[in-house]
């Protein structure tokens, strides 16, 4: 399972998702770095991601959207505040309107992600999702977040999984 454990902190404002992957930390990293990865990850199934902007510099700006099942159309954006590939990334989760403008009618978040190797080639990645408010988590929680991460998270293995099936044919 890929997801270890996830953890609500209302005093703290935080929720955090860990989970452990067969896969070096720069590996893992590359899934935050290339958009085309990051698209197969980055939201549940039923809503996948499709990336528009990526600059995933400090200073950087990801823009993306995720479609629905009936076609629906859902626009975020994260503002870069930090990398240090491949250990760390942090960024300010929005959601965004249509036109791709901050959308303030919902809260964001700041995501501070770490990457580390635990051995025996095994990552551990933390993504500590930091809310601006107990209303704003109350708010964000009730939409799904908790349950989309873990499904969005629960595709990595088989995107890892591919990887050894390319190269062993390659081999």
């Amino acid at each position: 399972m890929t997801v270890t454990s996830i953890e609500k902190n209302i005093g703290a404002l935080t929720m955090t998702a860990n989970a452990e992957f067969d896969a070096t930390a720069q590996r893992v990293w590359e899934l935050w770095a290339d958009p085309r990865q990051l698209e197969r990850w980055w939201g549940p199934p039923t809503y996948p991601a499709t990336v528009e902007s990526h600059d995933l510099r400090s200073g950087g700006r990801v823009v993306y959207y995720m479609t629905g099942p009936a076609g629906d159309k859902s626009h975020g954006y994260w503002e870069v505040v930090e990398t240090d590939p491949p250990r760390a990334l942090v960024f300010r989760d929005g959601f965004a309107n249509d036109d791709g403008s901050p959308n303030n009618d919902l809260p964001g978040t700041t995501a501070r992600v770490t990457i580390q190797e635990i051995g025996n080639g095994r990552t551990r990645m933390s993504i500590e999702s930091i809310f601006p408010s107990a209303q704003a988590m109350e708010q964000i929680l009730a939409m799904g977040m908790e349950e989309g991460l873990k499904q969005a998270l629960g595709q990595i293995d088989a995107i890892l999984a591919r990887d050894l099936v390319t190269r062993g044919q390659r081999s």
